[in-house]
């Protein structure tokens, strides 16, 4: 969990990548849906503790947690109702026939087999009936049901997922129905009854406590399970907070590891394990781990949204990418509709060089947030958890969890220990609906492999040059009064982005955006306000493809990239160098991408062209250069104000 004393935490965090040799995947944008900003005014509220689970069995919705009484809406009363309650989905009125009695909070809920709920946590009675930790209820009346043999002796029940009539559980346990099993186990969904092929133990605590199981998921096709918690040993072999196992067969320890959770953060006495949540994608290829422990990067994944690939295989493995939030706790993540959404005791998003402070590239996202799975940089969803101005007595805006992220039929459920969100009463629990949110595709640059490209030739003025993709044709010039004080220059869908020197900004050129489809670039705006610290004039040429921008830049004989955003605009806070060889890179002015060939200008005036492939080990090989236009043939190609287009 997360220490109040965030202060203390000096440690800078930046969203990051791995190095070139296991940047093998390159994760292409796609069409995402978000869920609205606005959460639905319906949902009940709860008074203390914090809603831990959500589930649904037809209209009911059913919240579990450690609160121990609930209302209707602001104005009404308070009901005792500890733990566990149902309200309808539709009209929010909170249900009065289901009506369980446990002695001690719940933690997880599923929708069972047959109509059934059930339910985990760290209670000894159900009912006024001994029922350890597991538990399944008839969701109309909450009856236990007697056949369900399930439990946990000691310890707690932490989280569990079904696929299809497994039901996979982790926890602060050494037996289930009386067997041995440490930390994680399977049972029959329907009966309760123990598997006994599942022999996975977690064992050996981290700082000498009891080892246990905090978070597990397993793919939609029920073929691999992550497990996360404070164990540093899985079967015996080192599994230091992580680990995959394989399903497929008989269960079993995968050949995958990571190293980034073995350093300490910050204290340990503080901070006992770091990895909160685990998450598949909807397809099982990549999952994404939320994390808290304040100081520890670069070496240790410390307050980050980490994503891994499945089928990677060894030892010693890295993040696909990395958002570290500045030495703030993320506690829980989801994954729904390409997006993931993580929520917490943040307050910014990819936060480089910062702690405890906005660094430059922040983004401001106050304990909730939407990222895109190909980059991990923030898109454009910002409800914030603050309350509104008329909070009623006794709430409070922010509090230090939000343990459970949720995506229903209907919408996002959200539970945290605190009232407000989306600048709105939301006692401990509530929902962003999908009505009112919105889809959006990716945009990238051309596809074609023949078109144009556009030289800047004066201010306000290009040239327009017939592209076959192996030579230049006779060109034109075209007048674009909006396009001045031009740096460089690339194409993305509908649009072109650029670097526009302009006095009075920060750094006294900002990137801007223009529309624009082969006739008159439109009048240019800034790209986004959270880019200020950032100086593209410096750029001498450019290019975007998948979620990132490639770029060279004066003085520096390297191709770079950072991740770019669309949705939102904004740019990633660390610049990355690709492996590359044969090509010098501080001569080039200007760049395009074009059938996965970089064209590119130079300071001696020549038009080139060089394959490009960002998950090789050789980015760029120049011995695959050629010279498509010639220096003193017409045109000089020694300006950054180059790009493609189709148009």
């Amino acid at each position: 969990m997360r220490a109040a004393a965030v202060g203390l935490l000096t440690v800078a965090a930046v969203l990051t990548a791995p190095s070139a040799t296991s940047a093998a995947v390159v994760p292409a944008p796609e069409t995402a849906t978000l869920v609205s900003t606005n959460p639905t005014d319906n949902t009940p509220h709860g008074r203390d503790g914090e809603t831990r689970a959500f589930a649904q069995v037809g209209s009911q919705v059913y919240v579990g947690g450690s609160f121990t009484q609930i209302r209707q809406n602001a104005s009404s009363a308070w009901i005792t109702q500890s733990y566990l309650f149902a309200y309808d989905r539709t009209s929010g009125t909170i249900s009065t026939t289901f009506l369980p009695v446990l002695d001690g909070a719940v933690n997880t809920l599923l929708a069972g087999p047959n109509g059934t709920l059930i339910v985990g946590g760290g209670f000894k009675t159900v009912n006024g009936v001994s029922r350890k930790n597991l538990v399944a209820l008839d969701p109309a009346t909450g009856a236990t049901i007697d056949s369900w043999v399930g439990r946990s002796d000691g310890g707690m029940i932490r989280d569990m997922v079904l696929r299809g009539n497994w039901l996979y559980v982790a926890g602060a346990f050494n037996w289930l129905n009386g067997v041995g099993h440490n930390g994680l186990g399977r049972l029959n969904a329907t009966t309760g009854a123990i598997d006994s092929t599942f022999n996975i133990n977690a064992t050996v605590g981290r700082h000498g406590t009891g080892s246990y199981g905090w978070s597990i998921d397993v793919t939609p096709d029920g073929q691999t399970m992550v497990a996360a918690g404070n164990f540093t040993l899985v079967n015996g072999v080192s599994r230091n907070q992580m680990a995959l196992i394989d399903l497929s067969g008989t269960p079993a320890l995968l050949d995958w590891s990571t190293e980034k959770f073995v350093p300490p953060c910050a204290a340990p006495e503080t901070f006992v394990h770091y990895v909160q949540d685990v998450k598949f994608s909807a397809d099982g290829s990549w999952f994404v781990a939320g994390t808290n422990g304040g100081a520890g990067w670069p070496t240790a994944y410390c307050d980050a949204l980490i994503r891994f690939e499945t089928a990677n295989r060894g030892s010693g493995q890295l993040g696909t990418w990395v958002d570290y939030t500045g030495n703030d706790t993320i506690t829980s993540v989801e994954v729904a509709d390409n997006i993931i959404y993580l929520g917490g005791h943040f307050r910014w998003l990819n936060n480089p060089n910062a702690s405890d402070a906005a660094g430059n590239g922040a983004i401001d996202r106050l304990g909730i947030a939407a990222v895109t799975p190909a980059t991990g940089l923030p898109v454009n969803w910002n409800p914030g958890r603050r309350g509104s101005a008329s909070m009623p007595a006794g709430t409070s805006n922010w509090g230090s969890q939000v343990p459970v992220l949720w995506r229903g039929s209907d919408g996002l459920y959200f539970g945290h220990n605190s009232d407000g969100m989306g600048s709105e009463y939301h006692g401990r629990l509530g929902m962003f609906p999908l009505a009112g949110g919105r889809t959006f595709a990716p945009k990238n640059p051309p596809t074609a492999t023949t078109g144009n490209l556009y030289l800047g030739t004066g201010e306000g003025q290009l040239a327009k040059v017939p592209f076959t993709g192996a030579s230049v044709g006779t060109p034109t010039t075209v007048s674009q009064p909006n396009y001045t004080n031009a740096g460089a220059t690339w194409r993305v869908s509908d649009r072109i982005y650029w670097s526009h020197t302009l006095a009075g900004t920060p750094t006294g050129s900002r990137l801007d955006i223009s529309m624009f489809n082969g006739g008159a670039i439109g009048v240019p705006w800034e790209s986004s306000g959270f880019n200020d610290w950032f100086n593209p004039a410096g750029m001498t040429g450019a290019f975007y493809l998948n979620g990132r921008l490639y770029y060279t830049r004066s003085g520096a004989n390297a191709l770079y990239y950072r991740y770019f955003e669309i949705d939102g605009n904004y740019l990633g806070g660390t610049e990355f160098t690709l492996p590359t060889t044969g090509v010098s890179w501080s001569s080039v002015r200007g760049m395009a991408w074009v059938a996965d060939r970089i064209v590119y200008g130079g300071s001696d005036g020549t038009l080139r062209g060089v394959s490009f492939d960002p998950t090789a080990d050789l980015a760029v090989d120049g011995a695959t250069s050629t010279v498509i236009a010639p220096a003193g043939d017409g045109l000089t190609w020694s300006t950054p104000r180059i790009f493609f287009s189709v148009q």
